[in-house]
Formats: structure tokens, sequence, C-alpha cells
């Protein structure tokens, strides 16, 4: 009767603990802009994450509306070798250079940049694996910054 009781309980608390999508469509009527024309360039993988992270904002008429220009860049750099010259250690840097327009003036210039260093793994495929998901959760935490950077514009 106890176990039934806690496990009731804790079910209790984790389904009531107030957890929403960050960019959510509910969440998406808070922010006053929206964008009317998006330009990428550069890396395929990272503007395919921009792309689905933006498409939100584009679909809104708001009072603020502006065209943004993307170039997204991605390198990758041996940071260590060992002793038979083999990569031991990398380092992942994603750059991510925005244009903001607003009726055709530059409205603003921004550059955003992360990198993360990581380790090498003896499987080449789950080397790659692990590199696509490093880059889609850093240009996601770049998008999130943009969105904001973005909502606080003048």
């Amino acid at each position: 009767m106890l176990k039934r009781v806690a496990i009731i309980f804790i079910f209790f608390l984790t389904t009531s603990c107030g957890y929403e999508i960050m960019h959510s469509k509910k969440k998406i009527i808070n922010y006053d802009f929206s964008i009317k024309d998006i330009t990428l360039t550069g890396d395929s993988y990272i503007n395919l994450k921009i792309k689905q992270k933006l498409n939100n904002y584009i679909l809104n008429q708001k009072n603020k509306v502006f065209d943004v220009k993307i170039n997204s860049t991605s390198n990758r750099t041996v940071l260590a070798r060992n002793i038979k010259g083999d990569p031991t250690s990398f380092k992942n840097t994603i750059i991510i250079n925005v244009k903001i327009m607003q009726k055709e003036k530059l409205k603003k210039t921004l550059q955003l940049k992360k990198e993360l260093k990581y380790d090498n793994k003896l499987n080449k495929f789950d080397l790659n694996r692990y590199e696509r998901e490093l880059k889609s959760s850093l240009t996601a935490t770049m998008m999130d910054e943009l969105i904001f950077k973005l909502s606080n514009i003048q």
C-alpha cells in the first residue's frame, strides 16, 4: 500500500512541474517581431536548423518586421594528437553572422560564436553522429540568443 501511495505521489510531482516548450506557438505571442524574409548562406546543416527554429516567426505579422541575412560557418580543428599522429581531441567552432534589415535599411549586425572541445571516438560513425548533435545543440542555443536579441531591437 505504501508503495502505491509513493508511486502516485511521485507521478503527481513529475506531471505538474509546469514544463513548456520555450518557443512554442503560445510563447511566440509574447515576442513583438516577425521575419519577412530569411536569406541563408554557408553550412547547409546549420542553415537547416536555423530555418527550423525561425519558421515560427515568419508566419506572424507583428509591429516590427525584419529581413534577416545569415551566413553560417563550422570549423573543426585538431587540438591534440597521439604519438602515432592520430587526433585525440577536436574543437568545433560555429560562427553565425547575422544582418538584420528593417524597411531595407541595415538595422543591426550580429556575430554569434560558440565553440566546444571534445575527444575523438574510435568509431568514426559515432564521431560523425556526435559532431552533428553538437552542431544541432550549439545552433539551437545560438538561435535562442538571436531570437532574444531580435525581440529587444527598438
